[in-house]
């Protein structure tokens, strides 16, 4: 299967769009964009995500688990999240307080890949 794949350009506009006046702009030192997005690039190589939710659900991980960004890490790994699913023709219409907690789960290491692809295949 052919997917729509998020470049780290993408992903950085994407936090640059989420970024509120006063945060720090940025990239965190010491934190590679492009080896978190390399990893999403693995799974696919290897065969471990077999549809865009899977897809969508690895981005979101490896950027919020990454902290590639000095500020608005979630955001940037929700909205990441949702323009990969949209690229791959999937609108959610979810609220804050519904994707909210679980962004914040996926960064804490408290939802793996296969559980938030459950998630979003269930409020697709």
């Amino acid at each position: 299967m052919t997917f729509c794949l998020l470049t780290p350009e993408l992903v950085k506009a994407i936090h640059d769009c989420v970024l509120n006046p006063g945060e720090l702009q940025g990239r965190a030192l010491n934190k590679s964009l492009e080896g978190a997005l390399a990893r999403v690039e693995n799974r696919l190589a290897y065969g471990m995500i077999e549809d865009a939710f899977a897809l969508a659900a690895a981005y979101a991980i490896s950027i919020a688990q990454g902290h590639c960004f000095n500020d608005a890490t979630k955001r940037t790994a929700h909205q990441s999240m949702d323009v990969c699913l949209d690229l791959n023709g999937i609108q959610i219409p979810w609220t804050v307080s519904e994707i909210g907690p679980v962004i914040i789960r996926a960064a804490q290491d408290l939802l793996d890949e296969g559980e938030l692809a459950h998630w979003l295949r269930t409020h697709s």
